[in-house]
């Protein structure tokens, strides 16, 4: 197995990228200690300023356990609407410039330049383009170069943030050498504890275990640890395509077996990312409901449906799907939707079912929400009485790239 010379991968990770928005958004919360995530006592923290990371905070932590860390950080409710907003932008100015690339997730992407260092030096391009990134979209961008994505991901986390590196072909396995075995991708706390406990700290020791005493170790996934340690990866670009789903779910402040509460939540989700399909021109053609109990046992049940964007039939079902799924009668900690089996279309006129005033008053629904707002509009079951649970953020779910969280 060989690296190829000819390759020419480059990493791009939009530095602390929720917290990059927050302070495009108001430029006072630049260089303090800022959270961004889930205010209450269950919170969490879906991004940090490293301004913050210097106490030790860092995503997914328990926001009561970042608050105590750092009493004097600034927390800001996640708003996902504006953070795939500025996605798209930036991922617009990224498709336009170069020939192929990979969007791995809301804030990072592996671009293919190979073959463009006959044309314009692929250190040059990448350089021009980071500065693009940030001219055109006003966020920070860090950046690896190297000649395949396992490499240049790891060379960004180096340098991140605000910087830019180059590992030259023939220099990944130096590159990687005096680095803990924890920053590889793939090993996670329990792999790296097993490691550590035998004495492999280092990706250079690692590298050098006999790939038969790895497999022994770790099964095939210590095959894989080995090619990864010695800088071999043929991994290739998977160009960026549309999403194929789209979801959303919530975890409460208390858990709760209010039938009530639990409805009116659905209405709300169900409606949320209804509107969101029908501003994307798509049509669903599944609906599944995710249930998560106090003892966290999850259950997820799905149905097919004929092809729709409509309120009226996606509530239908999500609502069918619950009152199957929730038999127990446990205390919910969680309740998420997605629906899945998306095409592009409009919204589909059910025969003997729909009626002309039916459908221009949910074109005239939309149209106001467009104009002035989701929440401008809303079913009066959906409506969140006074003291009722606050929602954590919306989190929306593209396949194959998350945007739960940034750790930028």
């Amino acid at each position: 197995m060989f690296l190829n010379a000819n390759r020419h991968i480059a990493h791009f990770d939009l530095d602390a990228f929720f917290v990059s928005i927050e302070c495009l958004k108001n430029s006072r919360l630049k260089g303090k200690p800022l959270l961004v995530g889930g205010s209450g006592d269950r919170g969490v923290v879906a991004a940090c300023s490293y301004e913050a990371r210097r106490f030790g905070i860092h995503s997914a932590m328990p926001m009561k356990l970042a608050r105590r860390l750092c009493p004097e950080a600034i927390v800001i409710r996640g708003d996902m609407e504006s953070y795939s907003k500025h996605s798209r932008i930036v991922t617009d100015i990224i498709g336009d410039n170069v020939p192929l690339f990979e969007k791995a997730s809301i804030d990072e992407f592996y671009i293919d330049l190979t073959g463009m260092d006959k044309f314009f030096g692929c250190s040059l391009f990448t350089r021009e383009l980071r500065d693009r990134v940030l001219k055109e979209s006003g966020l920070p961008v860090s950046y690896g170069l190297a000649s395949n994505k396992l490499i240049s991901k790891v060379a960004t986390g180096e340098v991140k943030p605000n910087g830019q590196i180059e590992i030259p072909f023939g220099e990944e396995k130096n590159f990687l050498a005096p680095l803990p075995v924890v920053r590889l991708p793939g090993i996670g706390k329990e792999t790296a504890y097993k490691l550590v406990r035998r004495g492999v700290e280092t990706i250079r020791t690692l590298s050098e275990i006999p790939i038969e005493m790895m497999e022994t170790l770790l099964g095939k996934n210590g095959i894989d640890l080995w090619r990864k340690a010695n800088g071999l990866d043929e991994s290739p670009i998977i160009p960026y395509r549309e999403q194929r789903s789209i979801s959303t779910e919530r975890t409460f402040e208390t858990d709760t077996i209010n039938l009530k509460f639990l409805h009116a939540e659905l209405v709300r989700m169900t409606e949320s990312i209804g509107f969101e399909l029908r501003k994307q021109d798509k049509l669903t053609g599944c609906v599944t409901v995710k249930l998560r109990y106090s003892n966290f046992d999850t259950v997820v049940k799905q149905k097919a449906i004929d092809y729709t964007s409509a309120d009226l039939v996606l509530l239908q079902t999500a609502q069918e799907i619950f009152d199957k799924l929730y038999d127990r009668r446990l205390l919910i900690r969680l309740l998420g939707i997605r629906f899945t089996r998306l095409v592009p279309g409009n919204y589909q006129i059910k025969l003997y079912e729909d009626t002309q005033e039916m459908i221009n008053l949910y074109q005239s629904i939309d149209s106001i929400k467009r104009r002035y707002g989701e929440g401008s509009l809303m079913r009066a079951v959906g409506v969140r009485p006074a003291g009722a649970q606050p929602r954590k953020p919306v989190m929306l779910t593209i396949t194959g790239q998350p945007i739960q969280g940034a750790a930028g």
